[in-house]
């Protein structure tokens, strides 16, 4: 039987894509369109992410975690650095020297960020949310980004 993730899975499986596609992003050749398309699809995978943490999982920690209002403070702190990031170098040619420094701050500030979250943030919604809370906000996450996915398709 497989299980499908509850929210916080589904989070850390974004981590994971957006790890990826990061390391992809710094590997390929500067100036070249592949790193422009990595670094469009990390742009894309981030803010749709971040937007859900927002709605979904931030409430929650604010009001049921002990210090989740911190740990929420700095994971919204982080993720303004981000969309900054990602803002400038979407402004920028790749082969911009500027864009290969935005890109090692980006690289530098989303694994703190992510490994923050892993180790920190969700350790401590999942000790404080219960197990059916978590899964029923997974499978209501899920079926927002299909519901997306098929609208940004009938486009």
């Amino acid at each position: 039987m497989s299980r499908r993730p509850d929210i916080l899975g589904e989070f850390t499986a974004d981590h994971k894509a957006a790890g990826e596609l990061l390391d992809r992003a710094e590997a390929a050749p500067a100036g070249s369109a592949e790193r422009t398309e990595l670094v469009t699809r990390l742009t894309d995978l981030l803010f749709t992410h971040c937007a859900a943490e927002e709605e979904h999982l931030f409430p929650l920690v604010q009001h049921d975690v002990p210090g989740g209002g911190a740990l929420v403070f700095g994971s919204i702190h982080d993720h303004l650095a981000i969309g900054q990031y990602l803002a400038d170098l979407q402004g920028l040619d790749p082969a911009d020297p500027a864009f290969d420094t935005l890109l090692r701050g980006l690289g530098d500030t989303l694994r703190r960020h992510l490994t923050g979250e892993e180790k920190v943030l969700f350790p401590a919604a999942r000790k404080a949310l219960p197990a059916a809370a978590r899964a029923a906000l997974g499978e209501r996450l899920r079926a927002e980004r299909a519901e997306q996915e098929a609208s940004a398709r009938a486009e």
